[in-house]
């Protein structure tokens, strides 16, 4: 092959769910670089194809953004080379590989070519054993170090989530407090680890036990499903405009700022008086008349 990248998604881990077209290419190459051993396909490789790993970065290096810059850094110097070179990661090239972007910009600068060899990502096997429909349920899916940087989960509590990249209790310690800023402490959860491998996990628990669990990697991810009780602001947006709309409440249609406001400083007083007596229930059903 000439100058250039060739990336290739390696699958979930079982052998069988490589595809047709990543298969071929791994097995006529004379060498490939992968971004961790650790994955079942890489056993299944002919013994003539030299395999190199980026594994050593993750053992000595614990700020993933930095690994990833330096596996971006190399795969550039390797692809310049006459033969170019064939870089392999776990799932599908662009699903939870952010290594993949950072190689995507620099190729574009450095004017290499990169060609992609699609995979099977880890979410097909997780919806089967969820026995989920993605899109008609609104899945929703999120980083783990994206989610464990927030404040405040950026979700609809209302639709499910899955979470990728859930890989060690620290970042699983970060991720469930931002997720108890939303969900309640006894919201049941499903702990996903090794997805379309012959040696899957899923263990069901409260949400207060994520960063409890044992043996988490980059293969581990968390299903959250939908509040019982809808309780999102998308979902206060929808009634909101639904009673707003020409087929709504006719009370709600003929309402302004105006008419509204002579009942503003009585629904305050109220509020007030609630916290005063500090009767939660009470404060709840003031602060919606208000």
């Amino acid at each position: 092959m000439p100058p250039g990248i060739i990336i290739v998604g390696l699958g979930p881990g079982n052998p069988g769910l490589v595809t047709c077209q990543a298969r071929e290419m791994l097995e006529h190459a004379s060498e490939i670089y992968v971004r961790t051993n650790h994955h079942p396909v890489i056993r299944e490789l002919p013994p003539q194809v030299k395999i190199h790993t980026f594994d050593t970065l993750y053992r000595h290096l614990s700020n993933l953004a930095e690994i990833e810059d330096m596996i971006a850094t190399e795969v550039i110097a390797l692809g310049r080379r006459a033969e170019g070179m064939i870089y392999a990661v776990p799932g599908a090239p662009f699903v939870a590989e952010t290594s993949v972007q950072r190689i995507l910009e620099r190729a574009d600068v450095a004017g290499l070519p990169v060609q992609i060899v699609e995979g099977l990502s880890f979410i097909e096997p997780v919806l089967t054993y969820l026995k989920m429909d993605a899109v008609a349920q609104g899945l929703q899916l999120v980083d783990a170090r994206e989610l464990a940087s927030r404040h405040h989960p950026s979700l609809n509590v209302d639709q499910p989530v899955l979470i990728a990249w859930l890989c060690d209790r620290d970042l699983a310690s970060d991720a469930k407090l931002a997720l108890l800023k939303a969900y309640p402490a006894g919201h049941l959860v499903s702990l996903v680890q090794q997805a379309g491998s012959a040696d899957v996990k899923i263990r069901n628990f409260p949400l207060a036990e994520l960063d409890c669990q044992p043996d988490m990697d980059d293969q581990t991810s968390v299903y959250v499903p939908p509040l019982e009780h809808p309780g999102s602001v998308t979902t206060l947006q929808e009634v909101v405009a639904h009673l707003r709309a020409p087929d709504g409440c006719p009370w709600d249609l003929e309402q302004t700022h105006q008419t509204l406001r002579p009942h503003l400083l009585e629904e305050t007083y109220e509020v007030l008086a609630a916290l005063d007596a500090d009767d939660p229930v009470k404060l709840r059903d003031e602060l919606g008349d208000l």
